[in-house]
């Protein structure tokens, strides 16, 4: 078992470093907090029941609608309402207005929507790297003065994360 007083610099070397990762992120969520916003978005799907799912092949094949597209969309609208007998006879005008008004007022939301999902990947990926960074601190700890102290199961299962992967036909060949 490994002297309390004079730790093994390897182990002091890594809590030192990572003492020098800023902790970015120091909060909790709580469970009453976590459900409010899981009804908030509940809230947001049920207001949203034209809502589309497109499979990765549907919406690759999807025209994106940048500036240009959406100028060229406005322009078309105008002239169709200002000019519906050139327009074919089965054309349903009503229609384009309400895709053209949906797609409107929907950008804005998907604008919010976007930032909030950034928001929430970049803390998700902050706190997830504050938290590997502590438990490989907790790791190289217990193997450095946790061995024959009845935490040899423990360490092996923490070390599991490591272990270099084997084939499939190795891992049957083992059992």
């Amino acid at each position: 078992m490994a002297d309390p007083i004079n730790p093994d610099t390897s182990a002091v070397h890594l809590l030192k470093k990572l003492t020098m990762i800023p902790n970015v992120v120091s909060a909790e969520l709580s469970d009453e907090d976590q459900a409010v916003i899981m009804a908030a978005i509940t809230t947001i799907r049920e207001k949203l029941p034209f809502s589309v799912n497109l499979t990765l092949s549907e919406r690759r094949a999807k025209a994106k609608m940048g500036d240009k597209t959406r100028a060229f969309v406005e322009k078309s609208m105008e002239f169709a309402t200002h000019h519906p007998d050139y327009l074919p006879r089965l054309f349903d005008l009503e229609e384009m207005r309400r895709d053209v008004e949906l797609f409107a007022a929907l950008y804005p939301v998907l604008m919010e929507l976007i930032h909030l999902q950034e928001l929430v990947q970049d803390t998700y990926t902050t706190v997830g790297q504050e938290a590997y960074a502590a438990a490989r601190v907790v790791y190289k700890s217990a193997k450095t003065n946790g061995q024959g102290a009845g935490l040899d199961a423990s360490i092996v299962e923490m070390g599991r994360r490591f272990a270099p992967k084997t084939s499939k036909s190795q891992s049957e060949i083992q059992a």
